[in-house]
């Protein structure tokens, strides 16, 4: 009987003393929307049909049904619950041309593959700045 109390007394002691993790739920990552590069942008001219536009920089996430000149590109990257990356690309038409370019990625930047674009401040640039 002693050797039985002595053993759930030290059951019992090494189960308190046994530091408490605080568990947090698993987040995964979550990739948003259209992801548009520099690269992608240096291939726009002005004049460029819708068509050739979509052909380069995909279908937009967004086509205003009441402003059918824009077209709204979105990009959002979430890890772990954290809005980490976000990039905004505005394409504007007039008929079936292409006029200029607005947002977060410029036309004609070189591509940085490790620097993300400014979130914060818009960028317009006109869809004539080539690459060098």
């Amino acid at each position: 009987m002693k050797i039985l109390i002595t053993i759930m007394a030290l059951l019992l002691v090494g189960c308190s003393s046994m530091p408490m993790l605080p568990l947090k739920p698993y987040k995964i990552d979550v990739q948003q929307g259209n992801f548009v590069t520099q690269d992608m942008l240096a291939k726009l001219k002005p004049g460029m049909s819708r068509s050739q536009v979509r052909f380069a920089l995909g279908t937009p996430l967004i086509v205003d049904p009441f402003r059918s000149d824009r077209w709204d590109y979105f990009y959002m990257m979430h890890k772990a619950g954290e809005l980490t990356e976000q990039r905004v690309v505005t394409v504007i038409f007039r008929g079936d041309e292409l006029l200029h370019i607005e947002g977060d990625v410029a036309a004609g930047a070189p591509t940085k593959p490790a620097a993300a674009p400014a979130a914060g401040r818009p960028v317009s640039a006109p869809a004539a700045v080539e690459q060098k």
